[in-house]
């Protein structure tokens, strides 16, 4: 009797200590969990001008969105979906430095679209894996910067400036003359340091060696499929192909997939598919008598990039 009694207690301590662990301290395999997909498209920017031309991503969009799926207890892992051409320098590091914090503390997988070039494979390098389609243009490793010389279009329209300068390159930037050796050296040596940056992120983010990629990183676009051959993608696929690769590297057998909104716009925004901000500005320039081309040429003309980019060189953006 006395046996069977110091069994039962023994089976009571045991069960009420069963009750009293924490659930988090048990280690199991979880076979459900959300993945988080995070849209990114546009130009990458810090915002402003910018707007005007279309969609941004801006590193403000991006921390709202990551700081979200860090702090969700239930989802195990992130996909961003990847589609840009590029942009500023200063925005494509934030980023890219966003990226890295996050997958410390859950997976993250980048899902190329269309495009995810230059800037948008810069802020894709250091994800834990990259998926493209096999059409997908990226690549375009490389740094772009151009100052325009609006001297003989100004003797032109019968317009003369005046400048005045305290330094002996601060108009180097203004377009209103050529440059001469010595500044189009020093803009030089700018846009290799950037080079060189684009370069280390590439081969620390891919796991490549730094001269391998040094040759890879012509400015050319290549295919996901010449990508995925050179080392710069790892798997060829789309958003679906992602989620089961986030899902297979969190170890969830049964994701629940939650699609993450941008942050809200204006339903006037969400209509004319551009920020009120550049709607004011189309208007201003709608009464001062120009119509939609004087407004690209405007837009040219005023946002030429003197500070060196992440950007498809196809067309002159701020």
């Amino acid at each position: 009797m006395r046996k069977k009694k110091m069994i039962l207690v023994a089976l009571a301590v045991l069960l009420l200590a069963v009750m009293l662990v924490p659930a988090g301290c048990v280690a199991v395999m979880p076979s459900g969990g959300k993945v988080a997909v995070i849209s990114l498209s546009g130009t990458i920017t810090n915002g402003g001008s910018y707007s005007f031309l279309g969609s941004t991503i801006t590193p403000g969009s991006v921390r709202e969105q990551l700081y979200k799926a860090e702090k969700d207890a239930a989802v195990k892992a992130i996909v961003l979906r990847v589609d840009s051409p590029g942009g500023q320098v200063v925005p494509s590091e934030e980023i890219s430095a966003m990226v890295e914090e996050a997958k410390e503390s859950k997976p993250v997988v980048v899902s190329m679209g269309s495009m995810a070039a230059s800037g948008g494979y810069y802020i894709s390098a250091k994800a834990d894996k990259i998926v493209a389609f096999p059409g997908t243009a990226t690549g375009s490793i490389g740094v772009i910067s151009q100052i325009p010389n609006l001297k003989g279009l100004y003797e032109k329209l019968g317009i003369e400036m005046q400048t005045f300068t305290g330094g002996k390159y601060k108009d180097m930037y203004s377009g209103l003359r050529e440059l001469t050796p010595e500044e189009k050296e020093i803009m030089q040596q700018m846009v290799d340091v950037y080079y060189e940056q684009f370069v280390d992120v590439v081969a620390e983010g891919r796991e490549l060696d730094k001269e391998e990629v040094r040759d890879l990183a012509t400015g050319q676009l290549y295919t996901g499929a010449e990508a995925k051959e050179l080392g710069l993608v790892d798997e060829l696929g789309g958003l679906d192909t992602a989620i089961n690769l986030a899902s297979e590297l969190a170890g969830v057998t049964s994701p629940e997939v939650e699609y993450y909104k941008p942050p809200d716009k204006s339903l006037l925004e969400s209509l004319l598919g551009i920020s009120l901000d550049s709607l004011a500005y189309a208007i201003q320039m709608r009464l001062l008598g120009l119509d939609g081309q004087d407004m690209v040429l405007l837009q040219v003309l005023n946002y030429a990039y003197p500070e060196p980019q992440y950007l498809i060189s196809f067309t002159p953006l701020p």
